[in-house]
C-alpha cells in the first residue's frame, strides 16, 4: 500500500509540474495572440520542440488564430489534439489573400506538418510545356519550372501525350530543336535549318525565314489547341484558307486545308462528355475506410482533355470539405487555366478565400457549385466513380506489393529456415593489396534486386597490415552504429563474405550493439560455397542449381565487385601520386603535366627526351631517365632530402643547391 500511495503522489506531482509548464506556455501564447494583426497572412503552429505542426492561411490572422483557443467552440478530435500540442505560433503577413494561399502551399510542401492535409499523387504526371522564349518551343516534360513557361495538363497516360504532341507537330509548323534563337543569333547566322524545314514541318525561324509575329501566331493557336479550344483554331484556319485562296496562293491554302483535316480527325477522337460547348473542371471525392481519393476532370468545349487523381491516406479525421478545398488549392496553384465553372461532389466551407484567388487568376467570374440533378450531376457522379476506382486500385497494388515476394527470396527463406522472408539483404566484403589501401564495401538487395542508392564504401581507418578479422569488425561497427543512431531500417539478413573467422568477429560487434538476436547473420565461404551460421560448427551446402544459392552468390559477387572497384580507384590515385613524384627533382606540377600529355607512366618512360623536354625542364627529364634506369638495373636508389623531392620546372633555372 505504501508503494501504491507513493506512486500516486509521484504521478500527482508530475501532473502538477506539467500543468505549470502549460500555464507558462499559455501565458506566452496569450501575449502573441493579443498582438496579432488583422491582416491576411499565414500562421505556423509549433510544438514544444519548435517543430512546425500546422500551417494555415487567413484573411485576418487575428481572428483566425484566436478561434483555435476559444472556449466552448465545437471542434473535431484532430483539432483538439493539435491545440493541445501548440506551444508557439509564428505569423507571416502578406498583402493579398492570393499571396497567402501560395505561401501556405509552399510552406506545407517544405515542412510537411503533421496536422495538415497532405495530398499525394502516385506518380509524376507529364505536362506539355510552352517555353518563355522569343521563338517558343513545345515539348512534353515531367518537371515544372516556374520561369514564365506555360504548362498544359497533366496527362494521365504517356500514350495520350505522345498522340497530342504528334498532332501538334502535324498541324503547326513549329520548331523541334533546342537552339537559343533570338534576334542576335539570327543576325550572326549562328544556326542552320534542319531536316524539319526541308520536309515542311518547320518554317526556319533559326535563319530568320519566318517573322517572329507569324511564328508566335502558330504558338498561340497551339496553346488554344492544348486548352481544348479547338473550335476557335478551326475557325481561324478556315479564315486563313479562304484568304489564301482569294490571294491565288492555292498551294499554301491546300497546306492549311490538310492541317485542318488533321485537326478535325483529332476532334473526332476526343471523348465528348456534354453537348454544351463550355469549359469546366469537376472535382469529386471517394472514401474507403480511413483513406480518400480525389479526381479532377478537365472539360474544354464539352470534351474531356485531362484527368488527375490525388490520395490521402489515414484521413478518417479529415472532412470532405477540407479535402476538396485542399485539392482545389493545389490544382489551381499548379495549373495556369481557370474555367468559368467548377463542379464539386461535396460542399466546401468558406469558399470565399479560394473564390477570390480563382477570380484574380482567371480575370473574371468563377462559379463553384454542387450539382444535385440532371446531366451535371451525372458528370460529378462519373468523376466520383473514377475516384473510387483509383482508391480501390491503390489498395490492390499495396496488397500485392506486401504479398508478392520474388521466388529466390522465398527459396532463401525456406533453405535457411528463416522465420520471415529476407526482403532486405546487406553484404560486406574487404579488399586490399598486401595490407595497403584497405577498403570495405556494403551492397544492399531488396526483394532480390540490387538497391544501388543504398550501397556504401568504407576506407578503413584502424587497420594495420593484413587483418581481415579486424577489418570486418570495423566496418560492421561503423555501419550499424550509424543505423542505430539515425534510427534507420535494419536488414533482415546480413551476409559476411568469408568463413567462420570473419563471421565470429562480426558477431562480436553485433552483440556489443545489441543486434545479435534481431538480425539473421550468415557467412558465405567461396571455396565450396558453404553457408555458416553463428555458433554452429557444421556448414550448410545448398544445391548448386537452387535459386537461393544463386541469389547469395549474386549478392556476394556484387559486394566483391564494388570493393574491388573502390580499391582500384584508391590504388590508381596512389600510383599517380607516387610513381613520378617519387622521382627526385620532379614535383607534382611537372608530374601532372606529363601524365596529362602522355597518358601513363609507361608512355612517359618510352617517350624520347626531345618530346619530354617540350613539357619539362632538362633536370627533370634527366632525373626521370636516371630513376627508370636504376629501376631496370635493380640498383638501390640514392636518398634525397625532402626539399629535393619538391623540385619542379618552376625552379629549374635556380642555382643547384645540392
Amino acid at each position: 500500500m505504501d508503494n501504491q500511495s507513493e506512486n500516486i503522489d509521484n504521478s500527482a506531482e508530475e501532473r502538477h509540474k506539467y500543468d505549470l509548464e502549460q500555464q507558462k506556455l499559455s501565458l506566452s501564447l496569450q501575449e502573441k495572440l493579443a498582438s496579432l494583426p488583422g491582416k491576411p497572412g499565414v500562421y505556423q503552429f509549433k510544438n514544444d520542440e519548435g517543430k512546425i505542426i500546422y500551417v494555415g492561411k487567413a484573411k485576418s490572422l487575428k481572428s483566425r488564430v484566436r478561434s483555435y483557443f476559444q472556449q466552448g467552440r465545437p471542434v473535431d478530435a484532430k483539432t483538439k489534439a493539435l491545440v493541445r500540442k501548440i506551444a508557439d505560433v509564428d505569423v507571416i503577413v502578406v498583402d493579398t489573400e492570393a499571396e497567402a494561399l501560395i505561401l501556405e502551399n509552399n510552406l506545407i510542401k517544405e515542412n510537411k506538418p503533421r496536422y495538415n492535409v497532405l495530398l499525394k499523387d502516385d506518380k509524376t504526371y507529364p505536362y506539355v510545356r510552352v517555353t518563355n522564349e522569343p521563338f517558343p518551343r513545345i515539348f512534353p516534360t515531367r518537371r515544372v519550372i516556374r520561369d514564365g513557361s506555360k504548362y498544359f495538363g497533366p496527362y494521365a497516360e504517356g500514350k495520350h501525350i505522345r498522340y497530342v504532341m504528334k498532332t501538334i507537330r502535324s498541324i503547326f509548323p513549329i520548331r523541334s530543336c533546342d537552339y537559343d534563337i533570338n534576334a542576335e543569333t539570327i543576325a550572326k547566322h549562328k544556326f542552320r535549318v534542319c531536316l524539319d524545314f526541308h520536309i515542311g514541318k518547320c518554317e526556319g525561324p533559326c535563319e530568320g525565314l519566318v517573322p517572329r509575329e507569324h511564328y508566335n501566331e502558330y504558338i498561340r493557336q497551339a496553346m488554344q489547341f492544348l486548352n481544348g479550344r479547338t473550335n476557335d483554331v478551326e475557325r481561324a484556319m478556315i479564315e486563313q484558307m479562304g484568304r489564301l485562296a482569294e490571294e491565288m496562293k492555292f498551294e499554301q491554302a491546300a497546306g492549311v486545308r490538310n492541317r485542318l483535316e488533321l485537326l478535325k480527325e483529332y476532334n473526332s477522337k476526343q471523348k465528348v462528355l456534354t453537348t454544351e460547348l463550355v469549359d469546366r473542371d469537376i472535382f469529386a471525392l471517394a472514401r474507403v475506410d480511413k483513406d480518400a481519393a480525389t479526381v479532377v476532370f478537365s472539360i474544354r468545349e464539352g470534351k474531356l482533355i485531362g484527368k488527375k487523381h490525388f490520395y490521402l491516406m489515414n484521413s478518417a479525421e479529415e472532412t470532405e470539405s477540407e479535402i476538396l478545398s485542399k485539392t482545389l488549392e493545389r490544382w489551381y496553384l499548379e495549373t495556369d487555366f481557370v474555367p468559368e465553372e467548377i463542379f464539386l461532389s461535396h460542399e466546401i466551407e468558406s469558399p470565399d478565400f479560394l473564390l477570390d484567388f480563382l477570380k484574380n487568376k482567371r480575370g473574371g467570374a468563377v462559379y463553384i457549385s454542387v450539382p444535385k440533378i440532371g446531366e451535371k450531376k451525372k458528370l460529378v457522379s462519373m468523376a466520383a466513380a473514377n475516384a473510387l476506382f483509383q482508391l480501390q486500385e491503390l489498395h490492390i497494388r499495396n496488397a500485392q506489393r506486401d504479398t508478392i515476394i520474388s521466388r529466390p527470396v522465398l527459396s532463401l527463406q525456406r533453405d535457411l529456415r528463416l522465420s520471415k522472408p529476407p526482403l532486405r539483404i546487406e553484404c560486406f566484403d574487404n579488399s586490399h593489396l598486401q595490407g595497403t589501401e584497405y577498403v570495405s564495401s556494403l551492397v544492399v538487395f531488396e526483394d532480390g534486386k540490387p538497391r544501388k542508392s543504398d550501397y556504401r564504401k568504407f576506407k578503413l581507418r584502424t587497420i594495420e597490415g593484413n587483418d581481415d578479422f579486424a577489418a570486418m569488425q570495423e566496418v560492421v561497427r561503423r555501419r550499424y552504429s550509424r543505423l542505430i543512431q539515425d534510427n534507420e531500417k535494419l536488414p533482415d539478413l546480413i551476409i559476411i563474405d568469408g568463413g567462420k573467422g570473419q563471421l565470429s568477429h562480426a558477431m562480436e560487434i553485433l552483440r556489443e550493439l545489441g543486434l545479435a538476436d534481431k538480425i539473421v547473420v550468415i557467412g558465405l565461404a567461396k571455396r565450396l560455397e558453404e553457408v555458416f551460421f553463428p555458433g554452429m560448427s557444421d556448414s550448410l551446402l545448398l544445391p548448386k542449381t537452387s535459386s537461393s544459392l544463386k541469389l547469395l552468390q549474386r549478392v556476394r559477387d556484387e559486394a566483391h565487385r564494388f570493393a574491388i572497384t573502390y580499391h582500384r580507384l584508391l590504388r590508381d590515385k596512389r600510383t599517380f601520386h607516387t610513381e613520378l613524384t617519387e622521382v627526385p627533382g620532379v614535383g607534382e606540377k611537372t608530374a601532372q603535366k606529363l601524365l596529362i600529355e602522355f597518358g601513363s607512366v609507361e608512355d612517359i618512360k618510352n617517350t624520347p627526351d626531345e618530346e619530354l623536354l617540350k613539357h619539362a625542364g632538362k633536370k627533370a627529364v634527366a632525373a626521370i631517365r636516371e630513376y627508370f634506369k636504376k629501376q631496370e638495373e635493380g640498383e638501390p636508389e640514392e636518398d634525397f632530402d625532402e626539399e629535393d623531392e619538391d623540385l619542379d620546372e618552376e625552379i629549374k633555372s635556380a642555382k643547384d643547391e645540392f
